[in-house]
């Protein structure tokens, strides 16, 4: 290889190195652990007591055929927890991840006894964009629905411009708990 040849490689080559070298940025954030949401979410509980998972494969296809999108749900990151005041039940707080666009959005929905969604809390955010999915204003817009509501973004819940992937699979996952409030957890 001619010498200015090899001097125009290295110079290119040495051009994209300092862009190489720029470490990517992590966005991530975690707001509070799925028991402080349970305590802002129940403030007036006593107690918070796990409660098993148990979805017989009927339950499982109910919910499904309740709430949409697609198959029986996964509930392989639900978390449920009973929020008691003395011997009286206030609800329960489902916890839960869904993928945002690319990484896990954790989230809590606390309902109330017959499965009307109390509260909404997001617990970690790791996506680059679309956190406003945080904003009171936009979690609110859950409070006081139940499964049969249609919970969908563009229907009952406004999408946020450069969320729409967050937006969509945070309605899609609380429309599930939604619907398994109230066709199992309300129902005993």
């Amino acid at each position: 290889m001619p010498r200015s040849a090899t001097a125009q490689v290295c110079f290119v080559c040495a051009a994209a190195l300092p862009a190489a070298l720029v470490p990517l940025q992590a966005f991530a954030a975690v707001y509070m652990s799925a028991a402080d949401a349970a305590h802002l979410m129940f403030p007036e509980a006593s107690a918070f007591t796990p409660r098993p998972l148990s979805l017989t494969a009927e339950q499982r296809q109910l919910i499904a055929a309740h709430a949409g999108g697609g198959g029986p749900p996964n509930t392989a990151f639900w978390k449920v927890v009973t929020a008691t005041a003395g011997d009286r039940l206030l609800g329960y707080v489902v916890t839960d991840s869904v993928i945002g666009k690319f990484d896990l959005i954790d989230y809590a929905v606390a309902l109330a006894p017959d499965g009307t969604i109390r509260d909404v809390e997001i617990l970690a955010y790791r996506e680059a964009h679309g956190g406003e999915v945080r904003t009171a204003a936009w979690r609110r817009q859950f409070v006081g629905k139940t499964a049969s509501a249609p919970l969908a973004i563009g229907d009952d819940i406004a999408n946020i411009s450069g969320a729409t992937l967050s937006c969509t699979h945070l309605t899609d996952g609380i429309r599930r708990i939604a619907t398994y409030g109230q066709l199992v957890l309300a129902k005993g």
